[in-house]
């Protein structure tokens, strides 16, 4: 008796599914609001992204030097120096109201400033790794410094521009690095396994490419990016056209979109190391590479350490992430795995509900 009153029960609470004339009337609603939204899509103008208010503190060819503007009436102490990939805008960091870790953090309290960059012209193609790494972050870092009237400054890697950040680190032990902050980093680039078979040594000539373009195309980024996931960009035009009668999901899709259409071009010695020292010779991972005659070795990094990474990552597998934390000398450090892929790890709703609160409770026991 007591079982029957207890599948009763459960029976009363759960919902009723729609009946199917409901279901039908609500699939021809959004057939009707797919075909109205779609012609709609068409015609309207991309959304703005990336519109926080912030100030221009420095600019210097391919590289910007942007300070965000305070929401907070207090501040913590140390400053956070955000560092993008150099072929992306870090529009990311700020797709829209409600969608804008940078607005997330300045709420909590937290000076923001971000490295962005431009598309480098033909005179900057022979940028390289040490440009990056002993010029524009060193140079930045004095400037937040100067700006802000602290010492200590939080700096935080996005990717390739984590690459750069953690590279920076290793070679700076004496600081003035406070905190290392990264997002999605590669290290071990042997588990990049589509980069390595597009990339190999028998019928991929980098120096032909280089000595013959300069600049990387953003075109060719981004199709060695659709590259590793062939079907991805058809999936997302379904799903787009699927979900055309959801406002919030059509937003969402078109700020993405955005921002992965303002790829920019790469600077050519870059791209040129980028594949020999890193997707060749794995230097990072293996303790070989050296920038600016400079060994860079992952142990010479001890001041606090995040690292968080994307579970269903495709461009940065969890395997080609993982070595780094291990590797660094660093006593306080954190890795965290969190779902989500390489992209929706930083912006969208999973980011909102998983990563953003993760990194505002480590680093507000840091910033002080």
């Amino acid at each position: 008796m007591a079982a029957q009153q207890q599948q009763q029960q459960q029976r009363q609470a759960k919902p009723a599914d729609p009946a199917p004339g409901q279901r039908l009337r609500t699939e021809v609603d959004r057939m009707i609001q797919r075909s109205l939204k779609g012609l709609a899509f068409l015609g309207s103008p991309s959304p703005a992204v990336g519109v926080s208010p912030r100030t221009l503190l420095h600019r210097r060819g391919t590289l910007s030097l942007y300070h965000y503007h305070a929401t907070s009436a207090e501040t913590y102490r140390v400053p956070l120096l955000l560092v993008m990939a150099t072929s992306n805008k870090a529009a990311v960091f700020d797709l829209a109201k409600g969608q804008s870790l940078i607005q997330y953090m300045l709420a909590r309290g937290y000076d923001i400033y971000v490295m962005d960059w431009n598309a480098p012209t033909r005179e900057e193609s022979h940028l390289r790794i040490e440009d990056y790494v002993l010029d524009f972050i060193p140079d930045c870092i004095r400037r937040v410094q100067q700006d802000c009237g602290e010492d200590d400054v939080t700096v935080i890697g996005y990717c390739m521009g984590g690459v750069l950040s953690t590279i920076y680190a290793a070679l700076h032990p004496d600081g003035p690095l406070k905190n290392l902050v990264l997002f999605t980093t590669p290290t071990d680039w042997r588990n990049t396994q589509m980069s390595m078979s597009m990339t190999d040594k028998s019928h991929f000539d980098v120096d032909r490419l280089v000595n013959s373009l300069g600049l990387i195309p953003p075109e060719a980024i981004i199709t060695a990016m659709d590259l590793q996931r062939p079907a991805s960009r058809v999936v997302g035009q379904i799903r787009l056209w699927d979900n055309m009668w959801n406002d919030d999901y059509v937003k969402g899709y078109r700020m993405m979109d955005r921002w992965g259409a303002d790829t920019l071009p790469m600077a050519g010695e870059y791209f040129r190391q980028l594949i020999k020292e890193f997707v060749w010779k794995n230097g990072l991972h293996e303790g070989t590479l050296r920038i600016g005659g400079r060994p860079v070795l992952l142990k010479n990094i001890k001041v606090p350490l995040l690292h968080i990474i994307a579970q269903h990552d495709h461009l940065v597998p969890p395997a080609c992430a993982q070595p780094l934390a291990a590797a660094v000398s660093s006593q306080d450090k954190q890795e965290v795995i969190l779902p989500g892929g390489h992209v929706s790890l930083v912006a969208g709703p999973n980011a909102v509900k998983r990563m953003w609160p993760a990194l505002d409770q480590w680093l507000g026991e840091r910033s002080v």
